[in-house]
């Protein structure tokens, strides 16, 4: 098990990506925008104004550590543009060091520092990192705004053990990240409009365990009339994985449990022998850096046990049970290519195939993806668990959506973005630079990958302002059926372009919803 989590903490953070915003191109900015708490500075960056730092919730520490987040406190004077911590984490690119500081409930507010004589559009965008690593601050959001004339708000929720811990009797156990970007959506339909933005036009977006996120909250009775858009990248509520599928030796799951078994197994690792805690008291008593030691020990959604999530995410889309609002929805090509590398030297393609879904299915699963269609017995295991694992899972939840309201679904293709890992093409997390400024650096791109950019931002943006992701300068795109599900090829024009693609066909959809792995 040990190794299973080390793997997964590498494996989910994107590749190069890098710590602390630039300091070129950023300036000090006199004026102030007063939050329901108190006054907030910004700093100017590029054509934008950003504000980092905010408070949104008070810190989470000793006896409200596993608690719904209470409102934080107001403040004298006018606090200053400056990132917030992070949430506790192990040691990862995005917190070389790691953290342990529990204060870290703080959002970052982007707003283009050109006026407008109508609020803009809101965004808010929830981190992914496997619900154990990321941060708000990572996404320097400057060129989104000022492109797309919106307001964009990134957020800080709790992790692993603080996020997403549950002991018998604790109430929200399992939900307490979840809860964090609840209270973030509040914070914004209560001062989106002292940044010029629109409350009542608030887009939820987020990419990976931040996608997963998002369809938590468009399934959670306590979100309503939270947010009017939603977009989910590389994360779905559908999100489930094979065993020995995503790292050798892990069972069968999905990011969404029962809250009585979160809880159980709470009760179980703070009984035994590190800790020997028979009470809550006894727990929150503890040093955070003792439970961010086994932080990766609690990285799943608890549903059942509050309003919060009554059902779990999955059961609830494929009964209809969201909120009714237009739906970005998408992954990357070569999404699993990401996780190759925890299956070592792979050379036995079938021994791999037979271990996921079993002897009696293998036959078939290697008969539709045979290894001579592939360069390496490695692209073949990616694209079988690029296919089941992530590009189905996200369909599924595409064409239940969209029984009930518009879907543009999409799939980003560029192979060769400027964090990709040589030879793993459109891998997990690769579009994101195409988006924000990850760790406020620049990545270096092509001419074609920065018109994709261009393109990219200006079709998020105009989804978040309309519902609607069209607009002059860029191929159309049309909400998406339900019998499959079909959208755009996100690539550059050196490659294939922006295009029409068929996503259920183009990852065997069908044939997965058959064998039924």
């Amino acid at each position: 098990m040990k190794r299973i989590l080390a793997m997964m903490a590498a494996a989910v953070v994107p590749v190069g990506l890098l710590v602390g915003f630039a300091g070129p191109g950023e300036a000090a900015q006199a004026s102030a925008v007063r939050t329901d708490k108190g006054l907030v500075a910004s700093k100017t960056v590029g054509d934008a104004l950003v504000y980092d730092g905010i408070p949104y919730a008070a810190p989470p520490v000793g006896g409200l550590r596993w608690k719904a987040p209470e409102p934080a406190r107001a403040w004298n004077g006018v606090r200053q543009s400056k990132v917030g911590n992070v949430c506790p984490q192990q040691a990862n690119p995005e917190a070389p060091g790691g953290s342990a500081a529990e204060d870290c409930l703080y959002l970052n507010v982007s707003t283009p520092a050109k006026p407008s004589a109508k609020p803009r559009a809101v965004v808010v965008w929830l981190p992914g990192g496997g619900f154990f690593s990321g941060a708000g601050s990572s996404y320097e959001a400057s060129k989104f705004a000022a492109r797309g004339d919106v307001v964009v708000v990134t957020v800080n929720y709790r992790l692993g053990i603080f996020g997403f811990f549950g002991y018998p009797g604790l109430p929200g156990s399992g939900t307490f990240g979840l809860q964090d970007q609840q209270a973030a959506l509040r914070w914004v339909q209560r001062n989106a409009g002292a940044f010029g933005g629109d409350p009542r036009n608030v887009t939820v977006a987020g990419e990976s365990a931040g996608g997963m996120s998002v369809c938590a909250q468009l399934t959670s009775p306590t979100s309503t009339g939270l947010f009017a858009k939603a977009i989910m990248q590389s994360g779905s509520c559908a999100f489930n994985w094979a065993a020995n599928s995503q790292y050798p030796g892990q069972a069968a799951d999905s990011p969404w449990i029962p809250a009585r078994q979160v809880e159980a197994n709470g009760k179980e690792w703070a009984a035994g022998k590190k800790l020997s805690c028979t009470t809550i008291e006894c727990l929150r008593a503890l040093k955070a850096d003792v439970l961010v030691d086994d932080t990766l020990q609690f990285t799943q959604i608890g549903y059942g046990g509050t309003a919060v999530v009554p059902f779990s995410p999955a059961k609830a889309m494929r009964a209809g049970l969201f909120h009714r609002v237009p739906i970005i929805s998408g992954n990357n090509h070569d999404e699993a290519n990401a996780w190759l590398a925890a299956f070592g030297d792979i050379k036995d393609y079938p021994a791999l195939v037979k271990n996921m879904v079993g002897d009696s299915k293998a036959a078939q699963l290697l008969k539709h993806y045979p290894q001579s269609r592939y360069a390496s017995p490695a692209a073949a295991w990616g694209a079988v668990t690029t296919d089941r694992i992530w590009s189905c899972t996200q369909v599924a939840t595409d064409q239940q959506a969209a029984r009930k309201v518009p879907v543009y679904a999409y799939e980003f293709a560029d192979k060769h973005s400027p964090i990709a890992a040589p030879g793993l093409g459109a891998a997990h997390a690769t579009e994101l630079p195409y988006l924000f400024r990850l760790g406020g650096y620049d990545f270096p791109m092509s001419k074609p990958q920065q018109q994709l950019s261009n393109q990219m931002i200006d079709y998020w943006t105009a989804f978040a302002r309309t519902g609607s992701p069209n607009g002059p300068g860029r191929p159309q795109w049309t909400p998406t059926g339900t019998s499959s599900v079909n959208g755009v090829s996100l690539a550059p024009t050196d490659q294939t372009g922006i295009q029409q693609v068929n996503l259920s066909s183009e990852h065997q959809c069908r044939f997965w919803a058959a064998l039924g792995a």
